[in-house]
């Protein structure tokens, strides 16, 4: 099992590791490992393995068995050997990007407070998919609300509850497409805001901004229709 350094410390940009695995696939696993991989619609990270005697660019990290990560290399090369101490280097340019865009997806939930379909993160723009027969009356408005939440500078914060405790709290899952990963025996939260002022609350295994200011000015963009009960809303960050 790969101990997971992008979510105890999502800001990390290098950080040491050890190679336990290499699938036959041709990726690589880590004892410990910064790079997050794809998953609840956030891409996996890119970056570099360095070691003594070799550089291995990395294109994506993906979910392997029990736990691991596995790092994708970007093209066929030569390969660090298992046991070999690497240090590892993220694109952090991408991953910040990734970060703000998720954190302002789960405000676009609060200011839209309907059933999430389906949604995706990218460098520039994310979107949700919302049940939401008719589209909104005021798309303006809707991102006025949007930018106010986000320069209200609201911390960002990670908790944890039980399995039973979410069952017993189904109002917490706004993704209806995908669940929470259960079966551990815990299940992380996301909270946005602190005491009277928290906004939101939700599982989510990705990776956040520390606090909405971060996030910088978004606007919104297309509105598209999508089915009979369903709207996409995109949505894209204003400034680098």
């Amino acid at each position: 099992m790969t101990d997971l350094l992008f979510r105890t410390e999502p800001y990390l940009r290098d950080a040491p590791g050890v190679v336990t695995g290499l699938t036959d696939e041709g990726g690589i696993v880590l004892d410990q490992t910064i790079f997050y991989p794809t998953g609840g619609g956030q891409p996996g990270d890119n970056g570099r393995l360095v070691w003594e005697g070799g550089t291995l660019e990395i294109a994506t990290a993906v979910k392997g068995e029990d736990g691991a990560v596995v790092l994708v290399p970007a093209e066929p090369a030569p390969m660090p050997t298992v046991g070999a101490e690497v240090t590892q280097h993220l694109d952090w340019d991408r991953r910040h990007r990734h970060m703000r865009v998720h954190t302002a997806l789960h405000l676009l939930s609060v200011v839209i407070p309907l059933p999430v379909t389906g949604g995706a993160i990218g460098v520039e723009k994310g979107r949700l998919d919302f049940m939401m027969p008719e589209p909104p009356e005021d798309r303006d408005a809707l991102e006025a609300e949007l930018n106010a939440l986000i320069a209200r500078d609201l911390r960002v914060t990670e908790g944890w509850i039980t399995d039973a405790e979410l069952q017993a709290n189904p109002e917490l899952v706004k993704t209806m497409s995908v669940m929470p990963p259960m079966g551990s025996g815990k299940v992380r939260l996301i909270g946005i805001g602190e005491g009277a002022d928290q906004v939101d609350l939700q599982p989510c295994g990705g990776t956040h901004v520390a606090s909405t200011a971060e996030i910088g000015t978004v606007r919104l963009g297309k509105i598209e229709n999508k089915g009979k009960q369903n709207r996409r809303v995109n949505l894209h960050l204003v400034a680098a």
